[in-house]
């Protein structure tokens, strides 16, 4: 069974990672919903894949609410058939030192990454489970190794791995595999605002970032869609519960 006719959903796919994601599945056949906070951003990438040749929905939702992702998921389903392939991108960042974190934003935090993969793998694991045929590819982080300023950030993406062999155990008998990427430096927005907050030029930051990593570049968020394509395809229908860090050279 080859992608095409196949359904994948995205979060966070308006930008970033989750877009280079989103337009890499539908380049592979699959069928895509962008999923979003930001409607208008889920919107516009869904109609780049449409302008592209592709299908896709682009959709609002809050990952954090459990009403949002069920109608959400639902929708997708009705508009586009079963989704058998989740990729959890969704996520934020309040970084700040550990005395200077308010409660606030440790909740945010949690809940996007955690709580949001929490309540999508719910609700898509049952069109996988039916179809006897799922992927759950959930976006972790070097900074699950730990990371100054990021206590909050580093414990979800540590949780995610966690998460990701415990679905690997529960759902592997019914044809589905579940797998974690951890990026480590991506040229994304996201980057980009931590290069703000801690008061360094971007170009600068990306260069410095570069020089301490083994292929000497930084990443980009179509080197993360690749990994995605592989994992989502029958052929790493074996791979399963595994934690890969895509980094550009080993992870301490």
């Amino acid at each position: 069974m080859t992608a095409s006719g196949r359904v994948a959903i995205v979060t966070g796919g308006a930008r970033g990672i989750g877009a280079a994601t989103a337009k890499r599945l539908a380049a592979d056949g699959f069928a895509v919903g962008v999923l979003d906070l930001d409607e208008g951003g889920a919107k516009a990438v869904a109609a780049e894949i449409v302008e592209a040749g592709g299908t896709a929905v682009g959709l609002s939702a809050d990952v954090a609410d459990e009403a949002a992702v069920t109608a959400a998921v639902d929708a997708v389903a009705s508009e586009l058939g079963p989704p058998v392939v989740l990729v959890n991108n969704a996520g934020v960042t309040r970084d700040n030192l550990l005395f200077k974190m308010d409660v606030q934003d440790w909740d945010t935090v949690m809940n996007v990454h955690l709580r949001g993969a929490f309540l999508m793998s719910r609700a898509a694991q049952k069109y996988m489970i039916e179809q006897k045929f799922g992927r759950i590819v959930n976006l972790s982080s070097t900074s699950a190794l730990g990371n100054r300023g990021q206590v909050n950030y580093s414990a979800a993406k540590a949780g995610l791995q966690g998460f990701t062999k415990t679905l690997a155990i529960e759902l592997g008998k019914f044809g589905v595999t579940a797998n974690a990427i951890a990026p480590g430096f991506i040229q994304t927005e996201m980057t980009k605002a931590t290069a703000e907050r801690v008061g360094v030029p971007f170009e600068d930051f990306v260069a410095g970032a570069a020089k301490a990593i083994p292929v000497q570049r930084v990443g980009q968020p179509e080197d993360i869609a690749n990994l995605v394509s592989f994992l989502v395809s029958d052929g790493a229908g074996f791979v399963s519960g595994q934690v890969i860090y895509a980094a550009g050279g080993p992870t301490n």
